[in-house]
């Protein structure tokens, strides 16, 4: 199934001058969210993961899934102020300014085996921020699986050290 076709571009959002790769339209399409589904639970079946980390707010669409499916827990990362307990947090860069994401400070446990999960792959910031938070707290990031990679951007670099798959490249 070629995803590409059940993802939209929305010229000008959310700013002028950017091109805005639309999931929703992949997610109201039931055989296309399966399929999707499917692709993330190969790409980490027989992996050992414990843990399934995804960012606020397009992340949480797969991430549960992906848990469950594995048999690993899932950890929602927030920004600032979101998460109920203590939690550790991680400062990145932005165009103009930074962003701080959190995790409760007792989500992950040493030796945890960690795959995070985020809807796209841009600059590479929000991936290399929560790499940080999972080893911060003791975890082994194993993998980081994308819906979507804008190659363009380049962000893998900041991630290249670590096993990066996305089902649809750009």
């Amino acid at each position: 199934m070629d995803l590409k076709k059940y993802i939209r571009d929305i010229e000008d959002f959310p700013k002028p001058g950017i091109g805005f790769k639309d999931i929703t339209t992949l997610l109201i399409d039931p055989k296309a969210m399966q399929e999707s589904l499917n692709q993330f639970v190969a790409l980490a079946k027989g992996k050992g993961i414990t843990k399934v980390v995804s960012m606020e707010s397009r992340g949480f669409f797969f991430g549960p899934m992906i848990a469950l499916e594995i048999n690993a827990g899932f950890i929602p990362v927030r920004k600032p102020g979101k998460l109920p307990a203590e939690t550790i947090s991680q400062e990145y860069a932005l165009e103009y300014g930074t962003d701080t994401l959190e995790i409760h400070k007792d989500a992950i446990q040493k030796g945890d085996k960690v795959l995070i999960h985020d809807d796209v792959l841009a600059t590479g910031g929000t991936a290399e921020a929560v790499v940080k938070l999972v080893e911060a707290a003791g975890g082994e990031v194993v993998q980081l699986d994308f819906i979507i990679d804008l190659t363009f951007l380049n962000g893998i670099e900041k991630i290249k050290k670590y096993q990066v798959n996305s089902l649809v490249q750009y």
